[in-house]
């Protein structure tokens, strides 16, 4: 099928074949797996009803993980440089979707939010692709402005030119989950670019800041706030969803009550396939899969940005940075939702990377993945091509003879 594609140097067709980082490749397909057999799970009761077909969602989220593994094999043709050039204008893109999801009769609402763009039965979430591009952007930016980002104030509030009214674009929709992890991956970015303690810490402080103020000029955010510290409060009301997800938990115990037994996915635990599978994953599989997800969350994480840590020694350093932005993207949404479904953070509706149902996220997810194989691919390789032939000449000192160096 990418037979086409075989004259251009890739992970997928190298001298050795398939070439590519396979214990990040092996966790994030264990993590496909699970979210396949999970959302089948979590959602029957409410496909059977909804469409009297038990098996629907399952049917969907499958066509999803195929398009996604398409695009991430996709990705892995496309060489970072390639990327690094169209910084630019996909970060133009990701704006001309978030504006456009906003106008009526082109935006599509569900549960009170202008969050998709409907393209016939399938929706597409631009902040979805509005957060990797940003990555993108920002790492083709740490590199150009190096030196400024790290020594001047201008070079350091740039990039918050473009962030901010991105972050205003995503809070119209509303989505505050999305615009959390979008603007705590650039800071991570930031930091990891070379910005100093003192700056890093003023933007830390001005970020809580901004947070403290949206949540008060939001009535439904303070509630939620209030809620989740103690929604046993109003268990019927605006602590439902949590109380069940706590009640998800503690059905759990330390085995589960055994995979497709859950009693919270039978409409007790609204957006069971969603937002909230992995308290079904909890109550089915027990502590013990919980735990074992958890890990292979962490697994894929560390090892994403030690991908990013071995670009930099080898000074790739736009593979680097977008290295360390997708995987702070990860962990932005893996540390919220958990958070969320165990009650340590108020109710916010974001995806579980891989595992939550849902097509745009899990797309993306997979062209991340695409991004990350392919920079732990070049960093082995010269600039990611293996059918370079190297000269005498390539490995002296200050273009003197060989024998000259030796003296």
């Amino acid at each position: 099928m990418l037979s086409f594609l075989r004259p251009y140097p890739s992970p997928l067709f190298s001298r050795r074949g398939m070439d590519m980082d396979f214990p990040l490749l092996a966790g994030c397909l264990a993590l496909l797996g699970l979210g396949l057999v999970m959302i089948t799970s979590a959602s029957s009761e409410v496909a059977a009803v909804q469409s009297g077909n038990p098996l629907y969602h399952m049917i969907r989220h499958l066509i999803y993980v195929v398009i996604g593994l398409a695009a991430c094999g996709l990705t892995l043709m496309i060489p970072m440089a390639t990327w690094q050039q169209m910084g630019g204008k996909l970060l133009l893109g990701a704006f001309a979707l978030l504006v456009l999801v906003l106008v009526p009769g082109i935006g599509r609402e569900v549960n009170g939010s202008m969050r998709w763009i409907g393209f016939g039965v399938f929706n597409v979430q631009p902040s979805e692709l509005a957060k990797m591009f940003v990555v993108v952007f920002l790492a083709g930016y740490l590199v150009r402005r190096q030196e400024e980002v790290r020594e001047s104030w201008m070079g350091f509030f740039k990039p918050f030119m473009v962030l901010l009214p991105m972050a205003g674009l995503l809070l119209m929709e509303p989505d505050f989950g999305a615009t959390v992890v979008m603007m705590g991956a650039a800071a991570a970015m930031l930091f990891l670019g070379g910005v100093g303690l003192f700056r890093f810490g003023l933007m830390v402080a001005l970020a809580a800041g901004a947070v403290f103020a949206l949540v008060q000029a939001q009535p439904y955010r303070m509630a939620r706030l209030t809620t989740f510290t103690d929604p046993w409060a109003d268990q019927f009301g605006s602590g439902y969803q949590l109380t069940q997800a706590l009640i998800a938990f503690g059905r759990g115990e330390w085995l589960g009550v055994g995979l497709g037994n859950s009693v919270q996915k039978q409409f007790y635990l609204p957006e069971a396939h969603t937002d909230f599978v992995f308290s079904v994953l909890a109550e089915e599989l027990g502590l013990v899969g919980s735990l074992v997800t958890v890990g292979l969350f962490v697994f894929v994480t560390v090892r994403a940005l030690y991908i990013g840590l071995w670009a930099e020694k080898a000074k790739q350093l736009f593979s680097a940075y977008v290295a360390y932005g997708l995987a702070f993207l990860w962990i932005g949404q893996f540390l919220i939702n958990i958070g969320v479904n165990v009650g340590l953070l108020p109710t916010k509706g974001l995806t579980l990377p891989f595992l939550s149902y849902g097509g745009s996220s899990l797309v993306i997810c997979s062209v991340c993945l695409g991004l990350l194989l392919r920079i732990e691919w070049e960093r082995r390789t010269v600039l990611g091509n293996e059918d370079v032939e190297f000269a005498e000449d390539d490995f002296a000192e200050d273009h003197l003879p060989l024998r000259e160096v030796r003296r």
